[in-house]
């Protein structure tokens, strides 16, 4: 690569490769907008097909010297694989590339550093990145091998410089975790409330930029933020339910959106933001109607609910955005119910940006949590607890 080629801060290349799995993304489509989410802009994208990944670069050296190429012709600043890639892998890959070359893991590591807000968000977002830092260092002090001579000769400054940082991790990740603890007891504390109250407990859940937010404020009348992007929510928001002449209170939970492949990590650092989930009487599992994928979508948030121990908990499929679909793609309303997992689950169909159909799932929401149904009014919901600012 000639260094003399000006480059365009944020201007990616995006770099797909199909191992012959169901639902391979050919277009790219998620790993842009997760990009453009995390402030990038994509001037390019490759697709490649292999049988298993190459150790060394994934892609194999031929690829790797295209999406090279195609990176100089577009004066990308890095390259970004849809597909989790090896600490040694990118290593190898910057430098064949000559410039930064990250996964999809770390396009959405960044995204939710960028829209933490709580607390206990940013706490959980701190702990995701320490652990996939972690697991980095040979790549980020790849320049200290000069001074060791060379990788694999031991003593030098370099090794030790890797294992202080390697050590000062591994006490920030520990530190992480005990301040995570604290606010997690707060939260099971807040939980237990609620219980004692015989709370019917309500959590949004669904796929990314499906209308969680959207549908929440419209139930609530709550200001939560709600924009057409991936990863709008990350803090879980819990308010008030009103429906009528309830016999019991009701609370309804916002909470982070699923997407393919999320990083372990993440699920493993917001298991307490997804516990509303876990803890729930019943979820709204909200489904991008316009969205041509959203069987994946819902396979996908499917898989996590059983990865947090939420799939047994009962399920209402709320298909939204119906303003954004035409009368020809409506076949989706002809049945009330859809088999999910082997069990038959009642569906409902509204726009939370229209109000379309909300009054026939707050119904059924009354009547499920035991509320009296005369009066359904669209009052305001009064705020449990609100971790956003």
């Amino acid at each position: 690569m000639s260094e003399s080629i000006p480059r365009q801060e944020g201007a990616a290349v995006l770099v797909g490769v199909d191992f012959g799995l169901p639902h391979f993304d050919s277009e790219l489509e998620e790993l842009g907008l997760l990009a453009q989410t995390a402030g990038l802009t994509p001037v390019a994208r490759i697709v490649c097909k292999r049988k298993a990944p190459d150790a060394a670069m994934f892609v194999g050296t031929g690829k790797a010297d295209e999406i090279r190429e195609l990176a100089e012709l577009h004066r990308a600043s890095e390259v970004i694989f849809d597909q989790s890639i090896s600490p040694a892998q990118q290593r190898n890959l910057e430098r064949q590339l000559g410039i930064a070359a990250y996964d999809r893991t770390f396009l959405i590591l960044e995204i939710f550093a960028q829209r933490a807000r709580s607390h206990e968000g940013k706490l959980q977002v701190e702990l995701a990145r320490l652990q996939y830092l972690s697991t980095r260092l040979v790549r980020r002090w790849s320049h200290l091998e000069r001074q060791t001579g060379g990788a694999g000769v031991r003593g030098g400054p370099g090794e030790k410089q890797i294992e202080l940082d390697r050590r000062m991790i591994g006490e920030s990740i520990k530190r992480t975790r005990e301040r995570l603890a604290k606010v997690q007891k707060q939260r099971g504390t807040q939980r237990r409330q609620r219980e004692r109250r015989e709370t019917f407990n309500i959590s949004l859940v669904g796929y990314t930029n499906a209308g969680k937010s959207s549908i929440f404020n419209a139930m609530v009348k709550a200001r939560a933020y709600a924009a057409d992007q991936l990863f709008a929510t990350l803090d879980t928001t819990t308010r008030h339910l009103y429906l009528g002449d309830a016999r019991r209170q009701v609370s309804i939970s916002d909470t982070v959106g699923f997407i393919r492949d999320l990083p372990h990590g993440l699920v493993d650092a917001f298991k307490a933001t997804l516990q509303e989930a876990v803890d729930a009487d019943l979820l709204l599992h909200v489904v991008d109607a316009s969205n041509p994928n959203f069987p994946e979508q819902m396979a996908e948030v499917q898989r996590v609910l059983a990865d947090i121990g939420a799939g047994d908990v009962p399920q209402l499929l709320v298909f939204n955005k119906l303003d954004a679909l035409e009368s020809g793609q409506y076949p989706l309303h002809l049945q009330d119910e859809m088999e999910v997992d082997g069990v038959q689950v009642p569906r409902f169909f509204l726009s939370a940006k229209s109000g379309e159909g909300l009054p026939a799932l707050r119904t059924e929401l009354a009547r499920r949590s035991g509320s009296l149904t005369e009066t359904m009014p669209f009052d305001s919901g009064a705020e449990l607890h609100d971790d956003a600012p």
